[in-house]
Formats: C-alpha cells, sequence, structure tokens
C-alpha cells in the first residue's frame, strides 16, 4: 500500500489517499475533508496490458448523503448510477474536481515523451453537485517532472509537478502534498 495527502491550497481541505494493488485491478481509497462536507471515494483502475491506469469504476459518498455509482467497461461504455451514458463514449478517464490524484491517471496512461502532448476526454464530476460531464482537456509533458494542463473548452491551465511515479505534488491554486507516508 502507498499512502498519499494533499492539502488544498485555497480551500485549505485535505485528502488522504491509499493506493493498494489487487489482482488485476488498482484501487485507490481516499478521505477528502472539505469542512463542512466529507467525502469518501473507492476507484479500481486496471493494471494489465493495454489497460494500466485506465479508470473502471468509481462509488463516490458523502457526508451529507449524496452518492455516486460511476464505470466504464471494456466496449468504452459508461454507467452512472445505473444509468448508460452514451455522451461519455469519448471519454477514457475519470477527472474528480476535488481530487489531484486524478491527474495521474491520464500522466500515466499516455506516458508522453518530453515535449509530447495529447488531448483526451474525461468523465468530468462535480465535487459540489455529483454531475457528470464529458470534459475535453490537454496534456503536455514539458519535461520529467512537469506537465502542462489545459481545458479544451476554457482558458483555465496550469503546470503542474509530479514525482517518478507521476503522482501530483503540486497544482498551483488547488493542491500540495503534504507527505508521502507510507511510501
Amino acid at each position: 500500500m502507498t499512502t498519499y495527502r494533499w492539502r488544498g491550497t485555497g480551500s485549505g481541505g485535505t485528502e488522504h489517499l491509499d493506493l493498494l494493488p489487487r489482482d488485476d485491478r488498482l484501487r485507490a481509497r481516499s478521505v477528502v475533508d472539505l469542512g463542512p462536507v466529507r467525502l469518501e471515494y473507492a476507484m479500481e483502475l486496471g493494471t494489465g496490458p493495454g489497460t494500466a491506469w485506465t479508470f473502471r469504476a468509481l462509488r463516490l459518498r458523502s457526508s451529507d448523503g449524496r452518492q455516486l455509482d460511476l464505470s466504464r467497461d471494456d466496449d468504452a461504455g459508461w454507467r452512472v448510477d445505473g444509468s448508460a451514458r452514451p455522451d461519455l463514449a469519448d471519454a477514457v478517464d475519470v477527472d474528480l474536481s476535488f481530487s489531484p490524484f486524478t491527474n495521474t491517471l491520464p500522466i500515466r496512461r499516455l506516458d508522453l515523451a518530453v515535449g509530447a502532448a495529447a488531448d483526451i476526454v474525461t468523465a468530468y464530476v462535480d465535487g459540489e453537485t455529483f454531475e457528470v460531464s464529458a470534459d475535453p482537456q490537454r496534456y503536455t509533458r514539458v519535461d520529467a517532472d512537469r506537465y502542462v494542463y489545459e481545458s479544451r473548452d476554457g482558458d483555465f491551465h496550469r503546470e503542474i509537478t509530479v514525482d517518478a511515479d507521476g503522482v501530483v505534488v503540486d497544482y498551483p491554486g488547488l493542491f500540495s502534498r503534504v507527505s508521502d507516508a507510507g511510501r
């Protein structure tokens, strides 16, 4: 098990995430404390050839009673709370608005060379409403430990710093890693 912790640089919230290998999957379990609301999620990722770091399933729960179940099958079929979501067919990754961990998924999956860029679509989960929408993004690898993240349907962009495993260390204005307990 590997443990990561981040602090929200603007919000002061915290995330504590444990990453555990399980059979043919990688499982992330996390608690995100946003002050008045606490979110807990469990996420499964593929680990095999051609499926490494590919999103499989998410179960998200909040302390105020909200919940979301999100999954993606081998045929790019997405389901939100059991209902098919064909509007997400182009998405491969999930992006949780409240967690820097989900930036690791495309960074690891794409394995970009320095100077290379890739356009992707994510299934974006809004942490306040739990609504899921298709979100076009671009990742550009600047050097060994820096990537530029850009929203392709807006003007938001940030240069994020990652460790040797592609896990976010610094996401300016949003998140900063505070410890590597258990590494």
